[in-house]
């Protein structure tokens, strides 16, 4: 699945060629709790990827990046590493399950297609990117489409009867607009009518108008294609492959001034962007600077038993290695290399281990790290620290309704505790067992915040104890509720 994030003006004014490998660890510091250790590793991968742009084509064809296996239990912060590198880098990036993946000959989606779906978020990653370049002229050209529609070029003939109904209704109805059918006003009124009619429609005085326009049917037929290695949906178009048949339709539709905007905006837009190329920069990006996380690699880590749903773990192993490698992939955009896409592997290894892949798959991640269990000081630095900490997030939610929260500092000891407590006596799931502790901490607040006079609130250690000392107590109902 791809991860989009908000990118904050803070971030983009960061000039990543400038970064140093410790300014990098820091960045990934104000997101990450500890794990300096894979933090530095990661830092050193995307470091060397920069150091490789500035050499000779001839030599940076010959590095190919260190890859990285992170070994580490659940909710450690693997992924959220991962994620926010790719982030900083404004690199395309994709976050895959190794375990989704079959051995070809089997039924389920082969490995090529994590090829694919980068692509995919590239071509999405380049044309925001290409959008915010053409948007105010796009504006411009939508206002001009619909205050013509709004308000037509005045007709050369002075008889009024000539002219269309709509066009008089539009103008007539349309407050401190005069009606255009005298001719004897010439052009200079038609353009003083137009302007006035433009800066109504900036106030968005004009908003609930009704106007119409001819819009694009797009209801044009698509199919799958069927292959040997599985079925891909490459959405192809009968009218991209028979011009002639399939002409561009339009038809009359009504509707409001402000939602005829925004369709003329985006039309606009899309007539603005070269898609070819949008297409070129994509798959350019994705061959030079595109990460791939393959979470849970520890799952086809396992060697053959001979029979079974996990009979082809080793296969998916040998499917990934040439991509790892470097290939070339077919994607409905050209031939993609993946020679120089980073990838980032990830997996708990409880029941397995790293040399529990085959050989000349291990050999493709030289770079491995072990990120360590998270302590009770960890946690009290997740639930604080990060730019969008836990305590941030359900202060500003409650703050919607009028409500002030405040924990105190026991309060947040006696959270940690509480999650620290449980991890060991029950599955450990790292981090992500704070959300459950909090949202059971904050459930009655929660339900009642729309309702309370009381608009201040203050958590402290004897109400989180009160809201979570039974559950903890009772072994068997914390391994449901908790």
């Amino acid at each position: 699945m791809a991860i989009y994030l908000p990118a904050t003006a803070d971030e983009q004014a960061i000039a990543l060629d400038e970064l140093t490998p410790r300014e990098i660890v820091t960045e990934l510091d104000k997101y990450v709790v500890g794990q300096h250790q894979a933090k530095r590793a990661v830092a050193i991968a995307l470091r060397n990827r920069m150091r490789r742009q500035k050499l000779s084509p001839e030599l940076a064809e010959e590095i190919m990046p260190k890859n990285i296996i992170m070994i580490g239990p659940t909710g450690v912060g693997k992924t959220e590493i991962a994620r926010r590198l790719a982030k900083l880098a404004n690199s395309p990036f994709m976050k895959v399950e190794a375990s989704k993946f079959t051995e070809v000959g089997y039924v389920g989606r082969d490995v090529e297609s994590m090829i694919r779906d980068l692509v995919e978020v590239a071509i999405d990653m380049v044309r925001e990117e290409k959008l915010e370049d053409v948007q105010d002229k796009a504006e411009l050209n939508a206002e001009e489409r619909l205050l013509d529609a709004l308000l037509p070029p005045s007709q050369p003939t002075t008889n009024q009867s000539s002219i269309p109904d709509a066009v008089i209704s539009s103008s007539a109805e349309i407050p401190g607009v005069a009606s255009h059918s005298n001719s004897n006003s010439g052009g200079d009124s038609q353009h003083r009518t137009r302007e006035k009619l433009r800066q109504q429609l900036r106030e968005g005085k004009l908003d609930e108008r009704i106007v119409e326009l001819d819009v694009r049917e797009r209801n044009s037929p698509s199919f799958e294609i069927i292959s040997n290695q599985g079925v891909e949906e490459m959405d192809i178009n009968l009218k991209d492959m028979l011009p002639s048949l399939f002409g561009q339709r339009t038809k009359k539709r009504k509707m409001k001034v402000s939602e005829a905007f925004e369709y003329l905006i985006q039309e606009e837009e899309t007539r603005l962007i070269d898609m070819d190329q949008v297409t070129r920069t994509a798959v350019d990006r994705v061959e030079q600077s595109g990460i791939i996380f393959l979470d849970e690699i520890d799952k086809i880590a396992g060697r053959e038993g001979g029979h079974g749903p996990d009979v082809s773990r080793e296969g998916v192993q040998r499917d990934i290695l040439p991509i790892v490698e470097g290939t070339t992939v077919n994607t409905r955009y050209g031939m993609v290399r993946t020679d120089h896409i980073l990838f980032v592997a990830a997996g708990a290894f409880h029941v397995s281990k790293p040399s529990d892949l085959i050989p000349e798959l291990q050999g493709r991640f030289p770079i491995r790290v072990e990120l360590q269990s998270l302590t009770m000081e960890d946690f009290i630095r997740i639930l604080t620290e990060p730019k969008s900490s836990l305590v941030k997030q359900y202060t500003a939610l409650l703050e919607t309704e009028g409500l002030k929260l405040e924990f105190t500092s026991d309060a947040l000891d006696e959270i940690a505790r509480f999650a620290f407590r449980v991890n060991e006596t029950t599955e450990n799931i790292g981090a992500r067992r704070l959300h459950t502790i909090m949202e059971k901490t904050l459930d009655e607040i929660s339900f009642t915040a729309s309702e309370v006079e009381n608009k201040n609130v203050t958590i402290d250690a004897a109400y989180v104890k009160k809201m979570l000392a039974d559950i903890v107590k009772d072994q068997d109902l914390s391994r449901y509720i908790l």
